[in-house]
């Protein structure tokens, strides 16, 4: 009889991962959703004009996203990159060949103190100054003809955490409109559900960034950028397939494009409430299974300001049980099978519940308990 061949992991002698921290892109992100691989195929065996399709999938995301227009980008990421370009050089081809180059184009972006994150690089990369503000009234003061946009992280700013030391989306968009000054949304860390994206779009937003190979669960190195039509045609022009252009290295294929607006398509359409009925489920049954381990207690992190991530955290007194966290998770990762988790703080692990496999939070329990007690 013969035998199967071993998988493509296997031939490299990688050990796969179980992923109980979350969608992390250095561990894969997500699982894509298995209906899109014979998409990609289908995709792969013909030519076709990568700006038709290109066109004629962008009216379907923009449809979704509530927005003028979209487009399909490298992720949330390289969205941010070619947004600032489109905010910077616009539609104007000789602005758009002397990128990162600025002389006598609108070099400032302004960001929040409190959305200053290592996300913002693929803005900082357009050789822009990056102005960073506390409140509204240096808001008002940092706007001048210098400016190209504002990057704003909505998933970030809790008035719960802040008080009045943030400046809120609507206060943001009054002032930035009134003098033309477009705003980019960094969406990647507001799903789900799918309709925080239509909501924030009718906020006024000209710019949205959207991560299509996390909770989405298309092709782990694809986006979404949606917006105004003028904006996205700029970002379009300052991309692939357009070879004189800052954006070309970032180029999408089109069994990337083709899986995204799929992916897109099943995810909108998902009973949310269903979705996070099975991930509470599957909470509560790990922290029964944590619970029962001597020494150690659980507690359920709050959810972010605008989206429901399930998470449980491990806690024990580390000098009592003579073992610290980063030795726990190394032991997770290090063991058969492999279990990638967080460590939020000293004396704690987090278990992120999302896209699990049947018995997987069992088998990380039950690796707890061993190197706990051991």
């Amino acid at each position: 009889m013969a035998t199967a061949e071993p998988s493509v992991y296997k031939r490299l002698g990688i050990k796969p991962v179980i992923n109980l921290r979350g969608t992390h892109t250095t561990i894969g992100a997500s699982k894509q959703w298995p209906e899109l691989f014979e998409a990609q195929a289908e995709a792969a065996r013909d030519y076709v004009v990568l700006e038709e399709l290109q066109d004629a999938i962008g009216n379907r995301l923009a449809k979704l996203s509530g927005t003028d227009a979209a487009m399909v980008s490298t992720g949330a990421a390289g969205s941010i990159a070619i947004g600032t370009y489109a905010c910077i050089a616009g539609d104007d081809a000789r602005k758009i060949k002397r990128l990162p180059e600025l002389t006598g184009m609108k070099d400032e972006v302004i960001i929040q103190k409190l959305h200053r994150i290592s996300y913002d690089h693929a803005v900082r990369g357009a050789g822009v100054k990056i102005v960073e503000i506390e409140t509204l009234g240096q808001l008002e003061r940092a706007v001048n003809p210098s400016t190209a946009m504002m990057y704003f992280l909505p998933g970030n700013t809790d008035d719960r955490n802040w008080g009045d030391d943030w400046i809120s989306l609507r206060d943001a968009l009054r002032v930035l409109k009134a003098a033309g000054v477009p705003v980019l949304a960094d969406c990647a860390n507001i799903l789900p559900p799918w309709d925080n994206i239509p909501k924030l779009a009718r906020s006024g937003v000209d710019l949205m960034a959207i991560s299509g190979g996390k909770h989405m669960r298309g092709p782990q190195c694809s986006g979404i950028l949606a917006g105004r039509k003028d904006l996205i045609r700029a970002a379009w022009l300052n991309s692939n397939p357009h070879s004189d252009s800052n954006g070309r290295p970032m180029k999408v294929g089109r069994e990337e494009m083709v899986a995204l607006w799929l992916a897109c398509e099943k995810y909108a359409a998902l009973d949310f409430s269903r979705e996070d009925k099975n991930s509470e489920r599957q909470a509560r049954a790990l922290m029964r299974e944590l619970r029962g381990i001597p020494g150690v207690r659980t507690e359920r992190p709050p959810f972010e300001r605008m989206r429901r991530v399930h998470r449980v955290t491990a806690i024990w007194d580390e000098g009592r049980m003579g073992v610290t966290a980063r030795e726990v998770e190394q032991q997770l990762m290090e063991g058969e099978p492999r279990i990638a988790v967080g460590r939020p703080r000293e004396g704690s692990v987090q278990f992120t519940v999302f896209m699990n496999e049947p018995g997987d939070t069992k088998i990380a329990a039950k690796r707890m308990r061993e190197i706990l007690q051991a």
